[in-house]
């Protein structure tokens, strides 16, 4: 599968030639700020199957493990690489071109989810990481 995708100005584009797991809606209130929004959709490829293929994104450590991405002209959220997972990259689901290809798997981080944004779509949830475990 090829997903294509970029920033809102068109600065930055992508590519993901390979297949794509662990579409999530993260709740993390690290997500929130940087993006601005309740929630943020994430979908992870492999780290070799990724590439810019037009412009460069800007990146900044947001923890002493997290290297995130982001256009330096409109400022969208691109990407989140987590150093304890070198081979995995997380990237926007909303920057592709075609969102809807992605269907939501779960929820992380549930427990810092705002309290005015209920979840009624039966999906997984997790208080914090899927390693962590899910919500009874």
């Amino acid at each position: 599968m090829i997903l294509q995708g970029g920033c809102f100005c068109g600065a930055v584009r992508y590519v993901i030639d390979g297949d794509t797991f662990n579409s999530t809606l993260c709740h993390c209130s690290d997500c929130r700020r940087i993006a601005g929004a309740p929630a943020v959709a994430w979908v992870s490829a492999a780290m070799d199957k990724f590439r810019f293929s037009q412009g460069n994104a800007t990146t900044f450590r947001s923890s002493d493990h997290v290297l995130r991405s982001f256009c330096s002209t409109c400022g969208t959220t691109l990407t989140y690489q987590d150093d304890r997972y070198p081979d995995e990259l997380d990237i926007s689901t909303a920057t592709l071109d075609d969102p809807a290809a992605i269907a939501l798997g779960d929820h992380t981080f549930v427990a810092e989810r705002l309290p005015w944004m209920q979840l009624h779509d039966g999906l997984p949830e997790y208080p914090r990481t899927r390693s962590e475990g899910r919500n009874p």
